[in-house]
């Protein structure tokens, strides 16, 4: 943990020198999942010519390298000016009135670089508690490394295992769940729709909590602005009441700006996910 943090103090254009070799390494030696994200472009991106996929491949092993290798090491030692100047968080007093209300707001976001960033950015600008759920990685050490990162300026991390037994106090403890809702299912909890041309499976825990207890949903939409530079925005996106609102009509309107974000900034999205596995 000490040579991350380290690491971590160097100036962010310091260690991108570093994610610049790494994605020499990817792209050029290794071809880190290139059949992967090349299978998933095609599919999502029928429309494009060849040469226009290999752009977006491209361009996401930059983004990819930039946000695990360079940006995400950062959030361990980055401070509250810099992240401000980096992150700029749009419509947050949105959700936070909903929490001042007595009512506990769902986020739900997808995987669009850079996510953990957005953890940080989210507990730096709110006035209230963020919670946001997760899933442990196997490893101990990057397990604990990351728990440092995201927790870096206050935010609330539980593991989805631990998640159900949390959900009993989101009334008597009014907060903001983030949940990264484009995680493929693994267990028989899932619903099936069509996600950029393809079948997909989606949790639908969001959908569950919002309609059974009457939660607002706000969405967080991703723009990169430059290296290093990202815009995040909050747009509600469901209410209660839902007493007439159509079965899977959340997570169905997720998926909308989800594809809408990707389809504006395609080389963001994390496309060697194997996410379309059924």
């Amino acid at each position: 943990m000490f040579f991350f943090r380290l690491l971590s103090r160097l100036p962010l254009w310091v260690l991108y020198l570093f994610s610049d070799f790494i994605y020499l390494i990817a792209r050029f030696v290794i071809s880190y999942r290139k059949k992967v994200i090349d299978q998933n472009l095609k599919f999502a991106f029928p429309e494009k010519t060849d040469a226009e996929r290999k752009k977006i491949r491209n361009s996401f092993y930059r983004n990819f390298t930039d946000s695990f290798f360079a940006e995400t090491i950062k959030m361990l030692t980055i401070s509250e000016e810099e992240l401000r100047q980096r992150f700029h968080v749009v419509n947050q007093e949105l959700i936070d009135q909903e929490v001042f209300q007595g009512k506990t707001a769902i986020m739900m976001a997808g995987h669009v670089f850079n996510w953990e960033m957005a953890i940080l950015g989210v507990a730096l600008n709110t006035q209230v508690e963020a919670e946001t759920v997760y899933l442990k990685l196997n490893n101990p050490f990057f397990n604990q490394l990351m728990f440092g990162i995201r927790t870096h300026f206050g935010g609330v991390m539980t593991e989805v295992k631990d998640f159900r037994k949390s959900m009993i106090t989101l009334r008597s403890r009014p907060r903001i769940l983030h949940l990264a809702a484009d995680q493929r299912p693994t267990g028989k909890d899932k619903y099936q729709r069509e996600f950029l041309n393809r079948p997909a499976n989606f949790y639908e825990g969001g959908e569950m909590f919002a309609k059974k207890m009457g939660l607002p949903v706000f969405f967080g939409t991703i723009t990169k602005l430059k290296r290093g530079h990202y815009r995040f925005e909050y747009e509600k996106m469901a209410s209660p009441p839902y007493d007439d609102a159509a079965p899977h009509s959340v997570t169905d309107e997720f998926c909308r700006r989800l594809e809408n974000n990707i389809r504006n900034q395609p080389d963001l999205y994390l496309w060697s996910h194997k996410r379309w596995k059924l």
